[in-house]
C-alpha cells in the first residue's frame, strides 16, 4: 500500500465524523509504537516530522525508517507529513524526501505575506500530488498568557484564505498552546469557532496544541526525578468536542514524548544496573503504543484502516489537482 496523501486521508475522516492522530516522531523506538498501535486499532496515522526531526535525524535516518513501518505494516494508511514548515524550501526538502503531506507555517506574518507563501508552496506541492496544510491565527506558547500572542481565528479571513491559497487543510487557533504547559487554570476553548469556520470553508481543520499532558503519567514523571511541576494539557471531551464539530486532525506531541520519559525514569530509578538501551527503550516503546492506542480510541479512528485504498502523488495529481 502507497503513502497516503493528507487530502484523502482528512477527506475519509470528514465523512466517517473521526479525526486522525498526528504523531510527531524523532527516532525509531517512536515510529515503532506509533505503527504498531494503529495496527493493532486498525487506525489509520498521520507520522509527522518537524525540522528539528528532521535535523536531528540527518533527513534519510527519518526517511527509511517510516518507510520500513510501512513496509511492514501495508494494510495501514499512513500519511507522511512535515509539521510546521517554514518556507517553501523546506517543503521542496520535505517533497524530495517523499513526504505526501507538507505544513507550510507563516501564521505569524501579516496576513498578506500568509497568503502569498502558502499559495506559493500550494502551487509547487500540488504539482506533485502532495498535500498542504497552513495556519491562520496564532496558538500560545509555554503558558497561556505569553505576551498576548495568541489571536483566535476570524472566520470571514479562513473563508477568504482558503479561497485565495488552495490549501488541503486549514489548522485554526482556537485558544491551544504548544508545549506541556498550556493552561494555568480549566481550559476555555473556542469550540464554537471549529463549526462556524468548518461550514465556512467546506475544508478539514487542524488542531495544534492538542495534546493532553495525561496526569498518571506526569506523575510518574515526577515521582521518578522529573520537575514538571503544574503541566495541564486539553481535556480529551474538550477535543472529541471539536472533532464533532469539524476537526479531522489532531496534533499529538508532548504526550508521547512523557510517556516515553516516564518510562525511562521509572526503570533507571528502580533498575539502576540497567544499562542495555534495549532494556529501557523497548519498553518506553511499549509505553507509546499504549499511549498511541488511547488517542486512537478517542478520536474515533479505531477501525477505520480498510475504509480506503490510498492512491499514489501521481493519482493524486489527476484525481485533486487535475494536473
Amino acid at each position: 500500500m502507497p503513502l497516503c496523501t493528507l487530502k484523502q486521508a482528512l477527506e475519509e475522516a470528514r465523512k466517517g465524523h473521526y479525526a486522525l492522530g498526528a504523531f510527531n516522531v524523532n527516532n525509531m523506538e517512536q515510529i515503532q509504537g506509533i505503527i504498531a498501535a494503529a495496527a493493532e486499532t486498525k487506525s489509520p496515522v498521520i507520522i509527522q516530522a518537524s525540522r528539528g526531526a528532521l535535523k536531528y535525524t540527518e533527513l534519510n535516518y527519518l526517511k527509511h525508517m517510516i518507510l520500513a513501518a510501512v513496509e511492514l505494516h501495508p494494510e495501514i494508511p499512513v500519511v507522511l507529513h512535515l509539521d510546521h514548515g517554514d518556507s517553501l524550501e523546506t517543503a521542496k526538502t520535505a517533497i524530495l524526501l517523499g513526504f505526501t503531506s507538507v505544513m507550510i507555517d507563516a501564521s505569524s506574518k501579516p496576513y498578506e505575506e500568509n497568503v502569498r507563501i502558502t499559495k506559493e508552496v500550494v502551487e509547487y506541492a500540488h504539482a506533485f500530488g502532495v498535500s498542504v496544510e497552513a495556519e491562520l491565527g496564532t496558538l500560545g506558547g509555554i503558558e497561556e498568557d505569553v505576551s498576548g500572542v495568541v489571536k483566535l481565528t476570524d472566520p470571514k479571513q479562513a473563508t477568504e484564505f482558503v479561497a485565495a491559497t488552495g490549501v488541503d487543510a486549514l489548522a485554526v487557533a482556537i485558544g491551544t498552546s504548544h508545549g506541556a504547559y498550556k493552561f494555568k487554570s480549566t481550559p476555555v476553548l473556542a469550540i464554537d469557532l471549529v463549526e462556524t469556520i468548518s461550514k465556512a470553508t467546506e475544508k478539514p481543520l487542524v488542531m495544534h496544541g492538542s495534546s493532553s499532558v495525561p496526569q498518571e503519567i506526569l506523575a510518574d514523571i515526577n515521582k521518578y526525578g522529573g520537575k514538571m511541576p503544574d503541566a495541564q494539557g486539553v481535556p480529551i471531551p474538550a477535543i472529541q468536542n471539536a472533532i464533532e464539530r469539524g476537526v479531522c486532525k489532531v496534533n499529538v506531541d508532548t504526550d508521547s514524548r512523557m510517556a516515553m520519559t516516564a518510562t525511562i525514569r521509572k526503570i533507571f530509578t528502580e533498575q539502576p544496573g540497567v544499562f542495555d538501551p534495549r532494556e529501557y527503550l523497548g519498553p518506553a516503546r511499549e509505553a507509546t503504543k499504549q499511549l498511541v492506542m488511547s488517542k486512537m480510541r478517542d478520536f474515533g479512528t479505531a477501525g477505520h484502516a480498510g475504509d480506503y485504498v490510498p492512491i499514489s502523488l501521481e493519482e493524486a495529481k489527476k484525481t485533486y489537482y487535475g494536473l
